[in-house]
């Protein structure tokens, strides 16, 4: 195949691409809040929400967090979107359930985090609402994902919601909008390597 064979193959193949491409944009007419939800068992869920959470920021929108499972340690994302005026940042969890291994402080530690979620899903000023690790409290039942639900039907039409944490409930991806699963396929930890700076904290 010549140069100019494969150039003429290569323009016929991007004029189908970008034909396709256009009609789906063309299709897509409905302007509305989204729901996304990271889950997976691979690394890059809240990584994944916090990129959202800046892009939200650079268009100006007003963004609020909760943290429902982290809290027992700082993070390099709380101290830098806590500079932001538009961000309101909730860090309210005990640290993970093996550590506080008291379930009942874990119900009353994630209806604490929920409260305050629902203080975002029912203001219009926030454009969107990052639910870090909350797939982890659904799982292991500290809040009835019916209210959850409920709570996510009822929300101001145009604001997001960004949901993140293994194993999210079934009900839960069939109500998304858009559904993310992290793979795993290495993880530095696995072979002894601590948890770092810029990386997972």
């Amino acid at each position: 195949m010549t140069d100019k064979d494969f150039e003429q193959r290569h323009k016929s193949r991007m004029k189908r691409q970008k034909e396709v491409v256009d009609a789906a944009i063309a299709n897509a007419t409905e302007e509305r809040g989204v729901i996304i939800v990271n889950t997976g068992n691979g690394k890059g869920k809240s990584s994944a929400g916090f990129g959202m959470l800046a892009r939200a920021l650079g268009h100006d929108m007003k963004v609020g967090v909760v943290q429902f499972i982290k809290g027992s340690f700082s993070t390099g994302e709380e101290a830098f979107f806590k500079r932001f005026e538009n961000v309101e940042y909730h860090v309210m969890g005990d640290g993970y359930t093996w550590d506080t291994q008291n379930s009942e402080r874990d119900k009353e530690t994630a209806r604490a985090a929920w409260n305050q979620a629902l203080k975002f899903l029912s203001d219009q000023s926030i454009e969107m609402v990052l639910l870090d690790e909350l797939n982890i409290v659904l799982k292991q039942k500290l809040l009835p994902i019916e209210e959850v639900l409920q709570a996510f039907m009822h929300r101001p039409e145009m604001q997001h919601v960004v949901v993140t944490g293994r194993a999210a409930p079934k009900e839960l991806i069939e109500m998304a909008d858009t559904v993310t699963e992290m793979k795993l396929i290495k993880h530095a930890f696995n072979d002894g390597v601590m948890a770092q700076k810029g990386v997972e904290l």
